[in-house]
């Protein structure tokens, strides 16, 4: 296995993240978060990259959930309240499940703003959305093509540098880090 070859695979879908548009999504969120929270989610492995994104974003100041899209349908969607800003992740754009939960929250007519950071710009899922991110399409480091592998590298990269725009756009320092990490040792590292 030349894993020297795979690396660089990945290096040259990350060099095409396009940055710009993260920063016109970084500006958009910000603006239109005001008081409220941002909301992520994805399914399967795109749902674990949103997962850690949202966790991310709560210990770096910007209060942050997790909603798993099936679990919406069954009375987790009232997690979502007006003013929230709604994240959703996919590589296809065609996740049945997003599809759903965002009719499900254009529904509650709260006029939430919902991003998709998405494979393609012409999926469904960017379309019912107010603005997208496209990274793709990528393919996939996986000997079949099919394990998400680039694709969530791609995925990951993006929800990191929203989160640092976002940290300097709301002058999170270290002194409002320490704050929210009492513990451990990025607690301790925060506070010297």
């Amino acid at each position: 296995m030349d894993y020297k070859s795979l690396l660089d695979k990945e290096i040259e879908y990350l060099k095409n993240i396009p940055i710009d548009r993260i920063k016109d999504v970084v500006s958009q969120i910000h603006w239109n978060l005001n008081t409220g929270r941002i909301i992520t989610s994805g399914m399967g492995k795109a749902g674990q990259i949103a997962h850690t994104f949202a966790t991310t974003l709560s210990s770096t100041g910007t209060p942050s959930f997790f909603l798993h899209p099936a679990e919406a349908q069954h009375g987790d969607l009232g997690i979502v309240q007006p003013g929230d800003v709604v994240i959703v992740f996919s590589n296809s754009g065609k996740t049945r499940e997003l599809i759903e939960l965002i009719d499900l929250i254009h529904n509650l007519k709260y006029g939430n703003y919902i991003y998709a950071i998405v494979g393609t710009k012409t999926s469904e899922i960017s379309i019912k959305c107010a603005d997208y991110i496209e990274f793709g399409p990528v393919e996939e480091i996986c000997p079949m093509g099919l394990t998400p592998t680039t694709s969530t590298t791609c995925m990951s990269v993006i929800s990191d540098l929203i989160v640092v725009g976002l940290m300097e756009k709301n002058n999170f320092n270290k002194q409002k880090y320490s704050k929210l990490h009492h513990g451990g040792y990025l607690g301790q590292k925060s506070k010297n």
